[in-house]
């Protein structure tokens, strides 16, 4: 494994700690405006809370690490982009603004405001993620340049906005098994009620989309013939969604969480096998593709790069699991709370 490789297996692990834990965060907010009353709404705020700003690191550091590893994909990725990483990023900051501000005031008016941007802005974000994904399954119309010759409503084809309502249900289950291990009570009923919800549209739209892309898009498992053990990691993804509603029903929530995290990792994991070694797929000739590494650093870039991640990583690690620790247990409301 050269170090191209070993930076796309990098890049790849970034992104599966940013999709799962940045994931429940995304779908509290979109479940947000499902809860009733100010307590209720305070109680999902306050779940994801303390632990918001640093899952979005791993986002930080995917985008740091995609810029050192591979610049010539950072660049077209951000050109071709441009505008639709504009709204994602509007979107990330109502997010951030909405947690903030909300009860900074009593008037209904003022966070009602904040609970609808709070709301939409996380449902924006995490279609944008899966259409993202969807284009990036696609192509794009990228020429010999390695430059974006599209527009951005070039970028809101069908299927990737399949793929960002797919995405959007992911996270919207991911986020009620999560609410579900936060919060008691009431809420807490409510919450599993959520989850049976969201799973039932997830399942649809994983099978719907999988059959979609396999027909559409075969070429999304030609390195399965190389890569065979991708078939036991797909297999495993569907054992874990089949584990969801079985750890429910067994009153093992914290099980059911790993699983939705296992298939997430999982559905990751298959998307960077599957488009291997593209890192950006053009849709007008396969001569154009970004790869790992016609848009890769010199070697010796990337070698310094792995050496500082190998130092780094465990740092983000450890930061991670210390909040996680410190913020353990159920959500309670109190003078300190958002």
């Amino acid at each position: 494994m050269d170090l191209n490789t070993i930076w796309f297996f990098l890049l790849g692990l970034l992104l599966i700690g940013y999709a799962i834990l940045d994931g429940f965060d995304l779908g509290v907010g979109a479940l947000h405006l499902f809860s009733k009353g100010d307590t209720e709404r305070r109680t999902l705020l306050n779940s994801i809370g303390p632990v918001w700003d640093g899952n979005e690191v791993w986002l930080v550091t995917a985008g740091g690490a995609l810029f050192a590893a591979f610049p010539h994909a950072y660049a077209t990725a951000f050109s071709g982009y441009y505008l639709a990483f504009m709204l994602l990023l509007f979107a990330l900051i109502f997010r951030a603004v909405a947690i903030e501000f909300r009860s900074k005031e009593q008037m209904g008016w003022w966070r009602k405001a904040w609970d609808i941007a709070f709301s939409v802005a996380s449902i924006v974000a995490s279609i944008l993620f899966g259409v993202a994904v969807g284009n990036l399954i696609v192509g794009l119309p990228i020429d010999g340049q390695m430059i974006y010759r599209g527009s951005f409503f070039d970028l809101l084809s069908p299927y990737a906005l399949l793929v960002g309502v797919f995405n959007l249900s992911m996270f919207m289950m991911h986020g009620s098994i999560y609410l579900y291990l936060k919060t008691e009570g009431d809420l807490q009923a409510k919450a599993k009620r959520w989850i049976y919800k969201t799973f039932s549209a997830f399942v649809i739209l994983y099978v719907f989309t999988t059959i979609f892309t396999l027909r559409a898009y075969p070429s999304m498992i030609t390195n399965f013939e190389h890569f065979w053990w991708a078939w036991i990691v797909a297999a495993l993804n569907a054992l874990a969604i089949a584990n969801i509603p079985r750890a429910l029903h067994l009153g093992l929530p914290f099980r059911a969480f790993l699983s939705s995290c296992c298939t997430i990792a999982a559905l990751v994991f298959l998307f960077g096998i599957g488009v291997f070694p593209n890192m950006i797929i053009s849709s007008e000739s396969a001569a154009n593709n970004l790869t790992i590494y016609n848009a890769a650093s010199s070697q010796e870039t990337l070698k310094i790069m792995l050496i500082m991640a190998i130092m780094g990583l465990p740092f983000v690690a450890a930061y991670t699991t210390a909040i996680y620790w410190v913020f353990r247990g159920k959500v309670k409301i109190d003078r300190f709370s958002y």
